[in-house]
């Protein structure tokens, strides 16, 4: 964090945009103040590019009539500063909701004005009313963001910290200005915005306020899930997202957003064997991929790898706790938890359905030799995602057994190298079957039928196991074979 006085924000924000917008404030004779999360960056050395403007009014007519109403000070100020920016500035007037934005190259300033809110139990809606400095910064989610500093000329670059947010701060708090009771059953969403901030600056929850999030856990209910993925995405974009998960989960929160991973909780023992704690090894594998990818499907990919695991868990007395089939009963509970997500139900979806499937792959291919065949079968199910799918395998690898954990990945290095080898000698991006349905169909005398697929697949696996050669003549001598056991005729 930089210490900044008011002599130094005044430096920082000497720009002709934030000089304009005061001059213009002053001839309006309003007070303007840039606000929450811009100020919070300048003292946490963050970029930022998104500029918030309160405008508060000094007397109650300080607005325009039209035939649509009364325009607010922060509309006519947004108008009166894309004119005088001139060519370039677009500014864009949101009415039903009192605010302004100017766009100006590559700066955008959105302008509101300084208001009161008050709610109703059963809406994150407020209602809202003109208000002072005071109240504005009241309304604020979390004292960090309630800090505002002055553009108007006789006082700029003068800070307002009406809550003490630069000591939090200082200390790497997260607290809200007012009783986080009240804060958070008001608007739920700023249950999901304290976990993701404290993700995101690896700050943390001050105990009132972590103690407020358990008690207003199921207040989350009320709010839609396209806001609470949107909260959710930034988490799992930041830096180290386990400490998002594990606070959410503290919370409570988690059960409600994301039960498929809270049921991952949990070590069971019998007769004295124990598994893994599937729940904190999910978050170390999450970790593990944000240390070397910002790809933000992979990391859903690694947060899901092992939701198949409480469905399939069987105890067998000769072989202990076992999760067979783990990885497609995880694989075919992606797509009911995309849609509940309101998450893309498109390749996005696919590529983690993918990924959840062949997560165990080069495992097993690793534990015994490591044959062309099965990387090929491999290489070729997983098409452009293979690498993807070894960097999430060599995530999965959390033993605190330094020889077993460099065992594995001395294996998989083994199942690299012979990746490379074959997609240098097989082309395995361009292979295509040399036997098409079409060519099925026409020699056996088929409509569309099961027999066809079952015949491609055979080639296929007959080519990519090294059985036959991939000419056309070798593939279609094999696939009169596998015919012929099928009882199927060649139309002559």
């Amino acid at each position: 964090m930089r210490h900044l006085t008011d002599a130094d924000l005044a430096k920082i924000l000497d720009t002709p945009m934030f000089h304009r917008i005061g001059q213009i404030a002053d001839e309006m004779g309003v007070e303007c103040y840039v606000v929450g999360g811009y100020v919070r960056d300048l003292f946490l050395n963050r970029p930022s590019k998104d500029i918030d403007c309160v405008v508060v009014r000094n007397c109650p007519k300080q607005e325009a009539e039209t035939d649509e109403g009364p325009v607010t000070p922060g509309i006519v100020l947004a108008r009166k500063l894309g004119k005088a920016l001139g060519r370039g500035a677009n500014v864009s007037v949101f009415k039903n909701f009192g605010t302004a934005q100017v766009k100006w190259h590559g700066q955008e300033v959105e302008f509101v004005g300084a208001r009161r809110e008050s709610y109703n139990r059963g809406s994150r809606k407020p209602v809202v009313e003109d208000g002072t400095l005071e109240d504005d910064l009241d309304r604020r989610d979390f004292t960090i963001n309630a800090l505002a500093v002055q553009l108007n000329e006789t006082r700029f670059g003068c800070l307002v910290d009406r809550f003490d947010g630069l000591l939090d701060m200082e200390d790497g708090i997260i607290a809200t200005p007012l009783d986080p009771d009240i804060t958070f059953s008001d608007d739920p969403l700023r249950m999901m915005r304290c976990v993701r901030f404290a993700t995101q600056l690896r700050f943390q929850i001050e105990d009132a306020t972590a103690e407020a999030l358990a008690r207003n856990a199921e207040r989350i209910r009320i709010i839609s899930q396209e806001r609470i993925i949107d909260e959710l995405n930034k988490i799992m974009l930041a830096p180290v997202p386990s400490i998002g998960f594990v606070e959410l989960e503290r919370s409570g929160l988690l059960d409600i957003i994301l039960p498929e991973l809270t049921a991952l909780r949990g070590v069971e023992s019998r007769n004295g064997r124990a598994h893994k704690e599937n729940f904190y090894h999910t978050l170390e594998v999450l970790d593990n991929i944000a240390m070397v990818t910002d790809k933000l499907y992979l990391r859903w990919a690694a947060l899901l790898h092992d939701i198949g695991k409480p469905k399939s868990k069987r105890w067998e007395a000769s072989a202990g706790w076992t999760f067979h089939n783990h990885n497609f009963i995880g694989m075919k509970m992606v797509q009911p938890l995309f849609r509940r997500m309101k998450l893309p139900m498109d390749e996005r979806m696919h590529y983690v359905e993918k990924l959840v499937l062949m997560h165990m792959r080069p495992q097993v291919i690793a534990d015994d030799e490591v044959t062309d065949s099965a990387v090929r079968r491999m290489l070729f199910e997983a098409g452009e995602d293979i690498d993807d799918l070894m960097t999430l395998c060599e995530a999965d690898i959390t033993s605190k057994n330094a020889q077993k954990k460099q065992r594995f990945l001395d294996n998989f290095r083994l199942v690299r190298e012979k990746i490379v080898d074959l997609q240098e000698r097989d082309n395995y991006r361009t292979w295509t079957n040399p036997i098409s349905g079409e060519e099925i169909m026409s020699t056996f005398g088929l409509s569309p039928c099961r027999e066809i697929g079952v015949l491609k697949q055979a080639v296929k696996d007959a080519i990519w196991e090294s059985r036959i050669e991939g000419d056309h003549d070798t593939a279609f001598a094999y696939m009169l074979q596998e015919a012929e056991k099928m009882g199927l005729k060649r139309v002559r």
